[in-house]
């Protein structure tokens, strides 16, 4: 007889949470899909399309069951994904408490860090709800959405401290379109994948203000030695920042045309402020939030990080992205 079909929970409802259904749906799966707003759920129900982000990506309603009912969607998962930008994790979660992650294995698919105690989602889901270590996991990788919908081939890291765990996940994540593989650093990936949307916004405002392709590339290679530093301070251990969930996930973020931190740094370049930017682009910008939280820990760890300190003080003190730039310029090498 062919396997039961694995039970999923997955909250979010944005363009990656849509990304990763479609993937998911490649395999023997069924998922309950969390959902907000109650007129979203109407529509994929009605038309398996979701209204608001990647509309073109067809559901399948056999797999997938929306429903706004969060305790609900979890009640009989084995396998919880979450893909909420980070900033509205708490709010997102509110209501459930350890009871509810029990037993499950908790995968996160966002790249960012809790706004207020400037730690990583992993960290809220062992402290506040009681998952254990060896039942989280992280989906990483130079992977966008848009690219995904399109089905072109893509490359995935599943990291979890649990080999298992991580090697489960991965077979779920592959498919004809997605290749996928596996590594232990839990916490360095996750820090590499918040950093890499900072980094982003750098390289979006220099393009903005009318740096070409030749700074761009020093300021990425300056950004994946910051990395190097700022992980070697806070969660040391032997890693290859050549692997592609480091690198690779910093040149796309980077350079993409898809890339949002990308957008919102290069409105930034060409004079927009942040909330205009916030609301023309309607969608959330990861590395606007993290970079507060990445310069607290920079001053707790005292670690020189110019890139970084530049894209804080630019959009939080409000400093001239010009003068900033050209200060900066100082630092690279």
């Amino acid at each position: 007889m062919p396997d039961s079909p694995v039970s999923m929970a997955m909250i979010g409802g944005g363009s990656w949470a849509t990304a990763i259904l479609k993937i998911l749906s490649e395999q023997s799966v069924r998922i309950r899909w969390w959902l907000r707003d109650p007129k979203t759920v109407a529509h994929v129900q009605q038309y398996a399309h979701n209204p608001r982000y990647l509309s073109d990506v067809s559901l399948d309603r056999t797999k997938i069951t929306p429903t706004t009912d969060l305790k609900e969607a979890l009640s009989d998962a084995d396998i919880v994904v979450l893909a909420v930008p980070a900033a509205f994790v708490e709010d997102a979660l509110a209501g459930l408490g350890p009871a509810d992650f029990r037993g499950k294995l908790v995968v996160s698919a966002i790249k960012g860090m809790i706004p207020e105690s400037h730690c990583l989602v992993t960290d809220l889901l062992e402290d506040r709800y009681g998952v254990a270590e060896r039942d989280l996991c992280i989906i990483a990788g130079p992977c966008h959405a848009e690219e995904v919908a399109l089905e072109r081939q893509s490359y995935l890291t599943l990291a979890g401290p649990d080999e298992a765990q991580a090697h489960r996940m991965a077979d779920l994540m592959r498919c004809r379109y997605v290749s996928t593989a596996t590594s232990p650093d839990l916490r360095g990936i996750e820090y590499a994948a918040v950093l890499k949307n900072v980094y982003a916004i750098a390289c979006g405002i220099c393009h903005g203000l009318g740096y070409g392709d030749n700074f761009q590339a020093i300021l990425v290679a300056n950004a994946l030695r910051e990395i190097g530093t700022f992980l070697d301070a806070v969660c040391p251990t032997h890693r290859n920042l050549n692997e592609s969930a480091y690198v690779g996930d910093l040149l796309v973020t980077a350079y993409s045309q898809f890339s949002r931190n990308r957008t919102f740094g290069n409105m930034i370049g060409r004079g927009y402020s942040v909330k205009s930017a916030q609301f023309e682009m309607d969608m959330v910008a990861e590395g606007y939030y993290a970079v507060k939280s990445i310069h607290e820990l920079i001053k707790r760890h005292r670690l020189v990080m110019p890139i970084t300190q530049a894209v804080y003080r630019i959009l939080y003190d409000r400093v001239s992205p010009n003068l900033e730039v050209t200060l900066l310029k100082n630092y690279l090498r």
